[in-house]
């Protein structure tokens, strides 16, 4: 497992994050499997959230019953208030039996729209400032996805120095070249400020559309190895720290193994992803 600097903050995360989602709608024995699989793979960085089912009960169910394994853990709120926003932060750390977190996010923030919600007076930022200034969270981030969240989040950055960015890329949504530029726009300002970067549906494929759901993702995922190891490839070849991890845990080996080779790949062998059939945009209403 390759560990990158989590920008400014330091710590030096695992290039694949567990995105807790996965067990969100699991048993706790299942939950159990899929966080020691991802330790004994190496991941040091989770990523949970209220929304993300039972997931936030079921992480801190299992840290309650095990020495605390050395894991930076990241946390969100997707409440656009700061009394919500207050109230959810008290509770995931109530569950996580923390009384401080690594890393507390604005969630969802996918557009203009979002962001001023969040900066609005008695809207949510003031809980994440508050909470920091308080020490219940060490660091401040964002998080979105979609078509504008790079744009989104660098006109974030500019409103208050976020430590994290958590964002959509992959190389489908990279080949439009409005998303490119803002993309590039975004890394380099990441780079310039030292911000630690996240990246969120590296390995996601098409909107399932009228198929049938056969992974607990809001997408159809690749699960073709050759595919997932393209995909994580793009990825990781980019100046980011580290990937979230599908939310079915049937998802997670393929991640893990695509990691381990991710820089074997050329951009050209990554740009083949972009004629395999059903390859589009995740980003699409029901």
């Amino acid at each position: 497992m390759e560990y990158r600097r989590l920008g400014r903050i330091g710590h030096m995360s695992s290039v694949v994050t567990l995105g807790t989602a996965a067990f969100g709608e699991r048993t706790q024995d299942e939950a159990d499997r899929l966080i020691e699989q991802a330790l004994a793979a190496g991941v040091n960085h989770f990523d949970v959230a209220p929304t993300y089912g039972d997931a936030e009960i079921r992480l801190g169910d299992y840290l309650r019953r095990h020495p605390q394994p050395d894991v930076f853990i990241g946390c969100k709120t997707e409440n656009r208030t700061r009394a919500g926003s207050r109230e959810l932060l008290l509770r995931t750390m109530d569950r996580l039996g923390r009384d401080k977190l690594d890393l507390y996010q604005l969630h969802a923030v996918c557009n203009q729209a979002d962001l001023d919600a969040c900066f609005a007076p008695d809207g949510s930022m003031e809980t994440l400032v508050d909470a920091l200034e308080s020490g219940l969270v060490a660091h401040l981030g964002i998080t979105g996805h979609g078509w504008e969240s790079p744009a989104t989040h660098l006109a974030a950055i500019d409103r208050y120095p976020f430590a994290t960015t958590m964002t959509s890329a992959n190389i489908f949504m990279a080949s439009d070249p409005d998303f490119a530029r803002a993309w590039t726009a975004l890394t380099d300002r990441a780079a310039l400020d030292d911000i630690g970067m996240h990246v969120l549906k590296a390995t996601a494929r098409i909107a399932w559309g009228d198929r049938p759901h056969t992974f607990g993702t809001w997408y159809e995922p690749f699960t073709d190895q050759d595919d997932v190891d393209l995909a994580v490839s793009w990825a990781l070849q980019q100046p980011i720290t580290t990937i979230c991890s599908a939310g079915d845990p049937a998802l997670f080996g393929p991640i893990i193994d695509a990691a381990s080779r991710f820089d074997r790949y050329t951009v050209v062998q990554q740009e083949a992803l972009l004629a395999r059939p059903a390859y589009g945009n995740i980003f699409v209403e029901a």
